[in-house]
């Protein structure tokens, strides 16, 4: 499928070197596993109450190579960092129980929501916006609402009004309204993804928070959500109309590495859990496959970001503010979560880019170093998945 030609993100700076952090970190000493005392067994695992601490060799995984990563990751902010194979732990550091505000992960949160609810409830991913009643304060105009569902799924809208939440990076190079038609030009756009929150309640009959937790952290068993994790950010009353006045709120999570590590495990294996469909395997083909190129060697799906970080193999990512990470590596068998410990704030006026540049963090770079050292070290994958279709 031939990709939109977008506006580019900007380069990621280049790469540090991975042995020099290695000795660099030697002495910093956080805590970090290798998990290796259970008996796992060969052949495709599933995680019960807890996760299966597999053996770091039994998926080709060297202990010795591994001691990088341990090394690299000390040098960086505190995280909390899951790596799964073959459906077991193999790796942890930090406190992968603790729940963190995932920022902009939410987004592929809500588009696997959509792939559950989306044919049961008929909704057609072509109607408009004006087809569904959405709207907002100060009104849309006529060419706006005729963006649809599947152009906001992949940020591709045309409807740059205010919106609620959102990085000081974001409002850089914002389209001024009416610049490009519905559909013509890819943007990384709060709206977009607000917009499609509302939609989803409103059409569903049913809060964010109750779908994720009754289709999805329930089946999957994760150990650590409950409903009141997720919560509302609204316009304030004094929003600026043309910078963050809307009727469509944000809908923030906060979610541990080892839940999001279930999330990408789904993901992994097609929306299947245990035998039993999930998420419709077709929805888990089409988000994560690029429908607009974002920056040579990155794409975009439906609220879901593909390949990038210069690996080898395919790829696809959820991604949030201050290092927020759930990567999932089909040819590799690989899921990997990392979250910086640093919040986003909800609060954010008057937060400038150097303002977040100021916070500690893992950048885009630093991740690719952490899952380039990974790979690495998996010599010989256990078991590849089966590539996506196109």
């Amino acid at each position: 499928m031939a990709l939109h030609e977008p506006r580019s993100r900007t380069a990621s700076e280049p790469r540090r070197s991975a042995r020099l952090a290695f000795f660099a970190a030697a002495a910093l000493g956080v805590w970090l596993s290798c998990a290796g005392t259970s008996a796992a067994t060969a052949g495709e695992a599933w995680p019960g109450a807890q996760w299966e601490r597999g053996d770091c060799a039994q998926p080709g995984l060297s202990p010795a190579d591994l001691e990088g990563l341990r090394s690299f990751v000390a040098t960086l902010p505190p995280s909390s960092g899951v790596v799964i194979c073959d459906g077991r732990e193999v790796f942890a550091w930090g406190d992968p129980a603790r729940r963190i505000k995932i920022s902009s992960m939410r987004k592929s949160l809500l588009s696997a929501l959509y792939g559950i609810y989306q044919p049961e409830g008929g909704l057609d991913l072509d109607a408009t916006l004006e087809n569904l009643g959405i709207d907002d304060d100060p009104p849309l105009t006529p060419e706006e609402r005729q963006a649809t569902v599947r152009m906001l799924l992949e940020a591709r809208s045309g409807v740059y009004h205010g919106y609620v939440a959102g990085t000081p990076g974001m409002r850089r190079n914002w389209p001024a309204r009416g610049s490009h038609a519905p559909g013509t030009f890819w943007f990384y756009n709060n709206w977009d993804f607000n917009a499609l929150g509302t939609i989803f309640e409103t059409r569903f009959h049913t809060t964010i928070a109750r779908a994720f937790a009754t289709r999805i952290a329930g089946p999957l068993g994760m150990e650590d959500f409950r409903e009141e994790d997720m919560h509302y950010l609204r316009s304030r009353s004094d929003a600026a109309p043309d910078f963050d006045r809307s009727v469509h709120p944000a809908y923030h999570f906060r979610l541990s590495a080892r839940d999001l590590a279930r999330l990408g495990l789904l993901y992994l294996r097609h929306g299947e859990w245990r035998g039993r469909s999930i998420i419709p395997s077709e929805w888990v083909a089409q988000s994560t496959q690029a429908h607009s190129a974002t920056r040579p060697g990155e794409g975009y799906g439906y609220l879901w970001w593909v390949d990038g970080f210069e690996l080898p193999e395919r790829s696809f990512s959820a991604q949030g503010a201050l290092a927020k990470y759930l990567v999932v590596v089909p040819e590799r068998d690989l899921v990997v979560v990392v979250l910086n410990y640093q919040e986003f704030p909800d609060d954010a006026r008057g937060m400038t880019e150097a303002d977040m540049k100021a916070i500690p963090t893992i950048t885009h770079s630093q991740m690719g170093q952490i899952l380039d050292l990974l790979l690495r070290a998996q010599r010989s994958p256990a078991k590849a998945a089966p590539a996506h279709a196109p």
